[in-house]
């Protein structure tokens, strides 16, 4: 390609590209694509790139053109790749000048680096050198800033001929790149201080072109750079441009820091005891009085904890087991940590950092609801100071908790009594003090007597009604629910719900309950020792409560909790919750329409009727005109919230199932979403087939002769592309199927079998799908002979045997593996399968005879018991008669489908005592 022709054709094609008109645009794209692999197409981009007197839009198009040209064509193993004439040309282009005002330049030739540099560009990094020491300030800024791209890029590398090329070539220019920095940073400090604001914004960014090529040299240099930097923004104002980007100077510096100690611990050893002064000094004595900002604070103290729990400090538990570094970096944080410098790290935390600030104090007041949305999970939480100052101090209390549990127990005793309501800085201490017993229960199990602190001070604290005391009583209901799990007698159960009682019915509803529910104070998942007969007492009053509240609440994450809480105290009560939730009942649908916009709120509403339906169990019913819209929008793949939706909406179309007492036509029309969501294969596909179980055992009839037909379709496809254990799990909704219905199922399902026969004769070697082949073919054995001979006819056909060649090397097979079927239940039906052909007198059959009788001897053993009373043995799986069974207090009722799942046993046990 001539570049004097072919640069105005170019261009005019680019210049169309860069169009509006789909007319012009769509041929300009296609010719451009065409040329992509033409020789020259890409030193004609160049001259039009670099040319700044063209339009910035047709130069960046062709800037894009050219980075997807290296991308694609620029490895020699490529297809078409370019070649080495014309790369030579354009890395010579690329670095021709350095006065390009558009930044991303700088990206293309440090994409060219990646793959030649320094092998096939040696000049690149003299070139770059010689322009970082020009005096012209776009050059030098431009030539910093490919410095910049290039040695990140270079540094990315993993190959480790790529690492020794990269060592090199850093030995070599690494005491410039330092002297730079410290040029541009000593720059930036003298003209910060004489308030060119302009002048120090340049020299700032050029310090940060030039840190990143810094190592370890670097990184003794950054504590003295540091404070440098904070004392230097005592003089910047807070409105000043520069002070925004020197503070996020001072972030990234000490970023390095962090990076390189969680890469390489052991390099930073010898910086352990300077990091730690550093941090401490700042974050916890009056040297960072005025110069600290709450994104510094947030690093130092995450550089304190990553040294504190680093396990490549830790000793083994045998010393010699241990390396000589980690030995030396324990010595140098056993020094450092003293008990004057923990004392006064503990202090700090708990009556500094860890008190309620002004603004959140305010904000309580404005909006209570907002205030514990964001401190108890909110984004900008997650982010803020007071979470990390929590998890180091529950990490340094973890790690020296001898010596601090002493100190943390004084400041306790000290606070002994209810504190006065006019001193809010008593109330504020204690609220911060109560938050560190909290977040060290399971440190302070055996130091704390927590049942008679809770009866002789903390439930007197709840009762406290003074509108001042809102603090402690939202602390103390939160202290409880932290130790519930450690330590707390079941005895105390019904007190603590009575307090919690009163605090639901505080007039400060919001601001009180909600930090009962949110801080998990109230019914705990983890809490194992919850009775329900302690509970009882107080479930109406408790329900209507928190009924009311969430109608109450307008934020959004707050009503999902609300909602847990509730479905909480219904998985704990069951169907004892009946009586009550009838308001809830009625309130559900109009929540749900307005929560259309928010789809986690309408996760919690799925597990809220989840846990409904089950404590209602055929009750149920009832709730059908809101309920099954609800499933059929959940599980349909089509609607763009099945996303959120989906898992919960499967769970709650599944309990919903177990526990109708019968088929609507409704629920029946749910199932044209089953076909999409089959061939999704996803994660839920094990619920699916729970869901397809449920429908069998409710109406196996009605469901099969709308569905079969799409369903064995389904799975014959879904079979090809499953796992193993899910052909497993697909082959026990066929097995449920003949077993509910011996005459229409093996009929229905007709074009699976030949598959399941063929896998037994052939002797499938996983053992688990074995037993299940052995278990649908016994199904079809013991339960329709007449099919069962229908199919031995067409698998002769098909693999072109005799019929009694087949039916030999099937029984052969199924005695031989016999063994891999290991539950019983299934034992006894192949034993009873294979039993029910000797009656025929096929001679194949009777050669069989001890084979068949041995298995069936086997089976037999496995199921007989003794029974105590008359000493006989039994049969331990045999139901004499159907019975509703007993069911104790403390075990959930059956379920509607457990009933039927009896039913159907029952009717096929009666079937097989007049079979033989």
């Amino acid at each position: 390609m001539d570049l004097n022709s072919a640069s105005t054709i170019v261009l005019q094609v680019l210049t169309q590209a860069t169009s509006q008109d789909t007319a012009v645009l769509k041929p300009a794209e296609e010719q451009l694509k065409q040329w992509e692999t033409q020789p020259g197409f890409y030193s004609v981009l160049l001259n039009i790139f670099t040319n700044h007197t063209l339009d910035v839009n047709v130069r960046w198009l062709a800037v894009l053109y050219f980075k997807n040209g290296i991308d694609r064509y620029w490895r020699r193993v490529a297809p078409h790749a370019l070649s080495e004439e014309e790369k030579t040309t354009l890395r010579a282009g690329l670095i021709a000048n350095f006065n390009e005002p558009v930044n991303q330049i700088s990206v293309l030739i440090a994409k060219v680096a990646r793959v030649d540099c320094p092998r096939q560009w040696p000049e690149l990094i003299p070139t770059l050198l010689e322009s970082v020491k020009v005096q012209d300030d776009l050059r030098q800024h431009r030539a910093l800033l490919t410095f910049y791209h290039v040695t990140k890029t270079l540094a990315s590398k993993r190959l480790a001929a790529d690492r020794k090329l990269f060592y090199d070539l850093a030995s070599g220019i690494y005491s410039f790149a330092c002297s730079l920095w410290n040029h541009h940073t000593d720059t930036f400090l003298q003209q910060a201080c004489r308030g060119d604001e302009a002048a120090a914004t340049n020299s700032l960014e050029r310090t940060l072109h030039t840190y990143s090529y810094i190592f370890q040299g670097f990184l003794h240099a950054v504590f003295e750079r540091l404070k440098q930097f904070l004392e230097c923004s005592r003089s910047i104002r807070a409105e000043n441009v520069c002070r925004d980007r020197l503070e996020k100077t001072i972030i990234l510096f000490t970023k390095v820091l962090l990076d390189f100690l969680d890469q390489h611990p052991f390099s930073f050893t010898s910086l352990i005891q300077r990091s730690l002064e550093f941090a401490v000094s700042y974050v916890f004595t009056e040297a960072g009085e005025g110069v600290v900002f709450e994104r510094f604070i947030v690093q130092c103290m995450n550089l304190i904890k990553m040294i504190v729990k680093n396990y490549a400090y830790k000793p083994s538990k045998y010393i010699e087991d241990s390396s000589p570094e980690t030995l030396e970096a324990h010595k140098i944080k056993t020094a450092f940590f003293t008990y004057p410098t923990l004392m006064e790290i503990c202090r700090r935390l708990v009556t500094h950092y860890f008190l309620l600030t002004e603004e959140e104090l305010t904000m309580w007041e404005e909006d209570p609801e907002g205030f514990t949305v964001e401190e108890t999970g909110g984004d900008s939480w997650k982010y803020s100071l007071r979470p990390c100052t929590e998890v180091l101090f529950i990490d340094i209390f973890h790690e020296y908790n001898q010596t601090l549990t002493p100190v943390l127990l004084e400041m306790v005793h000290s606070l002994q009594g209810t504190t006065n309501m006019e001193d809010t800085s008593a109330i504020l201490i204690k609220d911060a003090v109560y938050n560190a017993v909290g977040l060290a229960a399971y440190e302070l199990f055996d130091s704390v007597d927590f049942d008679q602190w809770f009866k002789n001070q903390l439930l007197a604290e709840l009762q406290v009604s003074h509108n001042r005391y809102k603090p402690i009583r939202r602390r103390v209901i939160w202290l409880i629910g932290q130790w519930i799990s450690v330590k707390f007698k079941s005895d105390l159960r019904p007190m603590l719900y009575e307090a919690i009682r009163n605090l639901l019915q505080d007039q400060d509803l919001v601001s009180c309950a909600m930090s009962i529910i949110f801080l998990n104070g109230f019914l705990p998942v983890d809490d194992f020792e919850f009775r329900t007969d302690q509970f009882l007492p107080y479930l109406e009053s408790m329900f209507t409560l928190l009924f009311q509240l969430l109608q109450e609440v307008t934020e959004c994450d707050t009503k999902m909790h609300v909602l847990h809480v509730l479905s909480c105290v219904n998985e704990r009560v069951n169907v004892q919750i009946r009586p009550y939730v009838g308001c809830l009942v009625q309130y559900l649908p109009l929540l749900w329409k307005q929560s259309e916009e928010h789809n986690m709120l309408r996760c919690a509403i799925l597990t809220t009727l989840i846990h409904l339906v089950q404590g209602l169990g055929a009750d149920s019913k009832n709730l059908y005109p809101f309920l099954l819209p609800v499933i059929q929008l959940s599980t349909d793949v089509s609607q763009p919230p099945h996303v959120y939706l989906l898992e919960d909406g499967l769970e709650l179309w599944l309990v919903t199932l177990e526990n109708s007492p019968c088929l609507t036509p409704e629920l029946l029309r749910i199932f044209q979403n089953m076909s999409a969501l089959l061939e999704l294969s996803s994660e839920n596909l094990k619920n699916c087939f729970k869901i397809i179980n449920a429908y069998i055992f409710l109406s196996s009839t009605e469901f099969l002769q709308m569905y079969a037909v799409d369903l064995c379709r389904s799975f014959c496809e879904l079979l090809k592309d499953i796992t193993t254990e899910g052909q497993v799990q697909a082959l026990k909704v066929v097995e449920n199927v003949l077993k509910v219905n011996p005459v229409l199922g093996p009929q229905m399902f007709q074009p699976l079998l030949p598959s399941v026969f063929k896998g037994i004769i052939d002797g499938e070697r996983y053992p688990m799908l074995m037993s299940t082949y052995l278990g649908v073919m016994g199904r079809v054995l013991l339960q329709n002979t007449s099919f069962f001979s229908l199919l031995l006819n067409q698998m002769a056909c098909e693999l072109g045997q005799e019929l009694d060649q087949i039916l030999g090397n099937m029984i052969e097979m199924w005695v031989d593996r016999m063994d891999n079927i290991t539950q019983p239940e299934r034992r006894k039906l192949s034993a009873l399968a294979l039993l029910s052909l000797l009656p025929s007198l096929n001679g194949v059959i009777q050669d069989k005879f001890c084979g068949i009788i041995h298995v069936t001897l086997e089976g037999l053993y496995d199921v007989m018991t003794e029974d105590p009373e008359t000493g006989t043995y039994k049969d331990c799986m045999l139901m004499p008669h159907f019975e509703e069974p007993k069911v104790t207090e403390d075990e959930e009722p059956p379920t509607e489908q457990d009933k039927r799942k009896k039913i159907v046993i029952s009717v096929f046990i009666f079937k097989l005592k007049r079979s033989f």
